[in-house]
């Protein structure tokens, strides 16, 4: 007849890194993966439909109007990619970017298809509103195609960046002593 075992040796241990522990740092190769270059893309085009609104002479509510949309996705970008930069979005993971950053592209194409065509209608008066027309449409482009893309990523269950840190502890046990 078989006993009991006298000793079962048992050990517990955690898989990945707890939670937090993700460390801050500075990754320049995000600029290059597709999600980097779009935030580039959408700052670089903000800011030249700002300075287009800028330079013309006709001061109108829709320039002024343009020019919020710009100045807000140029600042709003700009945070954006400096999370990404610095790992700020995977180390804060259980915050859900994704949706955010969903619903954020989905507004800022929204307010930019009503910017641009506002400023086009006008164009007749100055170049420069034409211009800013353009990069305003290019502008709207670019935040319907990230938006697209996080929803994509949204319906997947993709992260943001990186993975969640795994906090769940993996038991083993071992055979007892002496067999």
């Amino acid at each position: 007849m078989q006993s009991f075992p006298g000793q079962v040796n048992t050990a517990t241990s955690a898989t990945g890194q707890t939670p937090g522990s993700v460390s801050i740092r500075f990754d320049p190769l995000y600029v290059r993966t597709l999600p980097g270059g779009l935030k580039v893309a959408q700052i670089i085009l903000n800011f030249i439909g700002f300075i287009c609104i800028i330079t013309t002479d006709v001061s109108t509510s829709r320039g002024n109007w343009f020019n919020t949309v710009a100045m807000i996705g140029f600042w709003s970008s700009g945070v954006l990619l400096a999370f990404y930069l610095f790992h700020i979005i995977e180390k804060f993971y259980k915050i859900p970017w994704l949706k955010i950053e969903f619903v954020y592209c989905a507004i800022e194409t929204f307010f930019y298809l009503l910017a641009a065509s506002l400023v086009a209608a006008h164009a007749y008066i100055s170049e420069a509103l034409g211009a800013a027309a353009f990069f305003g449409f290019a502008a709207m482009c670019l935040y319907g195609f990230d938006c697209w893309l996080k929803f994509k990523a949204l319906k997947s269950g993709e992260y943001a960046q990186g993975q969640p840190p795994s906090s769940k502890p993996v038991s083993t046990v071992g055979s007892p002593a002496g067999y």
